[in-house]
């Protein structure tokens, strides 16, 4: 069997205006597989309108997002949905909803729960988990469907340092599994633990995208340096 070709995602000339702002403003990022990709920049720099809009929620007002092969891709938003069911009804619900076919389906759903380490409370009803265990569940949602691109929206906003090392954790493992990473995050610190590389924007545009280490030592744009001397506002 032939080798199957690696995804290509481009952007290019993006552009988004969302209620007469300009979220986005020419922006252009190729994404391939391999790397952790960490979108940084300021409040209002247009890091969450980026991610839907490479996801396909949000229509670019010009512009285009391309993909050079069909690829399996799901999203973990802040706060994610929950549905008014146990843990594992979320996940086999969502693989129902891929076509897959029990009892691959509930075989599928126990092995992602017991990835993200809530095999235990597979049973419990997903509403009344702590935030820290819906967001878990949702990777593990995610992570049950395979795939090859996963865009997460600040996966661990408001969650303790407990929890948000629970998070990570489950981040490098399917990181580790061969799916491409590209996440926002305002946790610089949290940047650093899972980034192979930065994209910095502002003002909705792509300034710099640089190795890790080397944005964090020696950032090329004097937007990113500000930045991270906390002289620009940062969410």
């Amino acid at each position: 069997m032939a080798e199957r070709v690696p995804f290509i995602l481009e952007a290019r000339d993006l552009t988004v205006v969302l209620g007469g702002v300009r979220a986005l403003d020419g922006l252009t990022v190729t994404l391939e597989p391999g790397l952790r990709t960490v979108v940084l920049g300021p409040n209002g720099a247009g890091k969450s309108v980026l991610l839907r809009t490479l996801h396909g929620l949000i229509a670019p007002t010009s512009g285009t997002v391309s993909w050079h092969r069909p690829a399996r891709q799901a999203m973990v938003f802040q706060r994610p949905v929950m549905l008014r069911r146990s843990a594992i009804a979320n996940i086999r619900y969502a693989l129902a909803v891929n076509g897959i076919a029990e009892p691959e389906r509930t075989r599928l759903a126990s092995a992602a729960l017991s990835r993200v380490g809530l095999g235990d409370i597979a049973y419990r009803p997903a509403r009344v988990l702590s935030g820290g265990e819906q967001q878990r569940l949702a990777l593990a949602r995610a992570w049950a469907l395979k795939p090859e691109i996963l865009f997460l929206d600040e996966p661990t906003a408001s969650l303790d340092p407990g929890a948000t090392a629970e998070i990570e954790r489950v981040i490098a493992s399917i990181a580790a599994e061969g799916t491409r990473i590209v996440m926002t995050t305002h946790n610089l610190g949290q940047a650093r633990r899972l980034a192979d590389e930065i994209v910095y924007i502002h003002a909705g545009r792509a300034v710099e995208r640089t190795a890790a280490d080397q944005f964090f030592d020696q950032p090329a744009s004097n937007e990113a340096a500000l930045f991270l001397k906390g002289e620009l506002p940062w969410k």
